[in-house]
């Protein structure tokens, strides 16, 4: 299979291009060409991993490649980064998040749907051993009634705001708790925005700490059911994004994807009104 990259610039393409054509571990997947142009970080990937085609444009990769991961740190870059590989059937991952609004959200599912072209993203920290071990123990007890995920997100940062890191404290407690999102609320303080909401039956609190200037908090999540809880530190490893990577491969191969659509258009949907909430705040401030 091969594989090509639109937006180098994330660290998460060094441990794909690491695990697929350093380690060979990925069954016979190679990433044969990457978007950008050349310069020190296409050049270096391109020596790393073996890779003979740094294209200038995506639209470029078209007839090179097998599948394509969008890995653009902005999520408002995606629609149109994915949408010509979709629109001509290819397996695509975009890594987080899928997009910044509801609307460029649908309008990529739309599109896979349209051309049979299977459509994967999440957080990297959805698929590892630390979340899985929380949803077993918490499917354990019949399903949480009540979610509270936490971990750092900056709504001032690059690359998107609080969509940037805060895809993955979503990401995790949605994971918990299926469901229709509604009653989305965000309350804000010196240091933390706080998004509390209702996914299907259950009701989920995301705590969005902004990091230090030094350090971080973790991320943590913690499900209770009527007669337990359980918690978890969510620790990301070397290898974080090496399973959210496989899950992709799997649907590349099988051409079935590891999340269903519906279930794409909920972080989404969370985060953007987390977001419009935050802007309308600010701009109360500056009356």
């Amino acid at each position: 299979m091969r594989i090509g990259i639109v937006g180098t610039d994330n660290s998460h393409v060094d441990q794909i291009v690491r695990h697929l054509n350093v380690e060979r571990a990925g069954g016979g997947a190679r990433v044969v060409a990457l978007s950008g142009g050349r310069g020190r970080r296409n050049d270096a990937l391109a020596a790393t991993g073996g890779i003979a085609e740094v294209v200038d444009e995506p639209a470029e990769l078209l007839g090179l490649v097998d599948a394509v991961v969008v890995a653009d740190r902005d999520g408002s870059r995606h629609r149109d980064q994915a949408i010509p590989f979709l629109a001509e059937g290819l397996p695509v991952f975009v890594d987080k998040p899928l997009a910044r609004t509801v609307e460029d959200a649908r309008a990529l599912i739309d599109t896979a749907r349209a051309h049979d072209a299977p459509l994967t993203s999440s957080s990297a920290l959805r698929w590892i051993p630390d979340t899985d071990a929380l949803v077993a123990r918490s499917m354990a007890g019949g399903g949480p009634e009540l979610v509270v995920a936490s971990g750092p997100a900056d709504p001032a940062g690059d690359h998107g705001g609080i969509f940037f890191y805060g895809i993955h404290a979503v990401d995790i407690a949605l994971r918990l708790a299926p469901g229709e999102i509604s009653g989305v609320r965000t309350d804000v303080t010196g240091t933390t925005v706080t998004a509390s909401f209702t996914a299907g039956d259950t009701r989920v609190v995301v705590n969005f700490v902004k990091p230090g200037s030094t350090d971080q908090i973790p991320f943590h999540a913690m499900a209770f059911t009527r007669e337990s809880m359980v918690q978890q530190t969510i620790v990301p490893g070397a290898d974080y994004c090496v399973p959210g990577l496989e899950a992709f491969l799997e649907m590349a191969r099988t051409g079935t994807p590891p999340i269903g659509y519906g279930d794409l258009l909920r972080p989404v949907e969370v985060l953007e009104t987390v977001a419009t909430a935050l802007r309308e705040a600010s701009a109360d401030a500056r009356l």
